[in-house]
């Protein structure tokens, strides 16, 4: 599991990004890979799953 910050996410399309806390790494979040509903600043935990275009966040969950 890694800790992160939410950057960005908007609803009405479905994804954002989340900043993990140790590297500063961003990363792609789908709301498929959402287990609570999150916004801006929200403080989640989070696994990486190999997606298209990279490292994708999944099981999101917030803190």
């Amino acid at each position: 599991m890694y800790n992160g910050k939410v950057k960005f996410f908007n609803e009405a399309k479905g994804f954002g990004f989340i900043k993990e806390t140790e590297t500063s790494k961003e990363y792609f979040v789908h709301a498929n890979g959402l287990i609570d509903r999150i916004k801006e600043n929200d403080e989640v935990t989070f696994e990486l799953e190999e997606g298209r275009k990279g490292l994708n966040a999944v099981n999101v969950k917030l803190v």
